[in-house]
């Protein structure tokens, strides 16, 4: 199993992260143009670092999906924020044919882990997201697990805070069964790239609005 780190700047949190890496999976940190170590950090501590140098969540997300060899690839954080280990019956979803697309369905274990700016920009995509496909989804957290070549096969193209979210858009338009899991949500380490702010969160959900706004798309594969 793979599991993809989209990585900036997070060498505070890859040790904690690392360290919950489901024993046999491999870890992909993608280095996404960090100027803490994390590279070294990551590579120290047996992780295959790839690295990414156009800026972006969705850029460092789909390097990390392309470098994957593995029949199913998750994706996690690297913040520290949710465990790598409850990526495992994601998996186990998946393999016994009851899933095609296992989102976690994030729970706060306190308000400093999602503050309420981030929990209403949360809502509000979902919102959206079910008037665009019909998905009764009450979140769109970054921690899913899906098989790696229908992954492909769905052509991402938003290399932004948006790639999450057209995943779930075009793997819903192709007809793929989409589940959540509850996960526990915790704080993070260090400052955050996106949420940590109204105006971070804002411009996400800009993001977002615009592959919302895009028309159907019918490359994706059924899994």
């Amino acid at each position: 199993m793979d599991v993809v780190l989209p990585c900036l700047d997070e060498a505070e949190a890859l040790p904690r992260v690392l360290d919950r890496i489901p024993p046999g999976w491999r870890a992909l940190v993608v280095d996404n143009g960090s100027t803490d170590g994390s590279a070294d950090i990551a590579r120290a501590l047996g992780a295959t670092v790839v690295h990414e140098a156009r800026r972006g969540f969705g850029a460092a997300c789909h390097a990390g999906l392309t470098a994957a060899t593995a029949d199913i690839v998750c994706f996690c954080d690297c913040d520290a924020t949710l465990d790598p280990a409850d990526l495992v019956p994601f998996v186990e979803r998946i393999r016994a044919g009851e899933a095609d697309l296992v989102l976690g369905r994030r729970r706060a274990r306190s308000l400093r882990a999602w503050p309420l700016h981030a929990r209403t920009g949360n809502l509000a995509l979902a919102r959206l997201l079910r008037r665009r496909t019909g998905l009764r989804l009450h979140d769109l957290g970054p921690l899913r697990a899906a098989r790696r070549e229908p992954l492909l096969s769905l052509a991402l193209t938003d290399r932004r805070s948006g790639y999450p979210l057209q995943m779930v858009v075009r793997a819903a338009d192709a007809g793929w069964r989409i589940a959540e899991y509850e996960v526990p949500y915790g704080p993070r380490a260090g400052a955050s790239k996106v949420t940590g702010t109204w105006r971070g969160t804002w411009q996400a959900v800009r993001d977002m609005s615009r592959v919302l706004a895009e028309p159907p798309v019918q490359e994706g594969a059924r899994p």
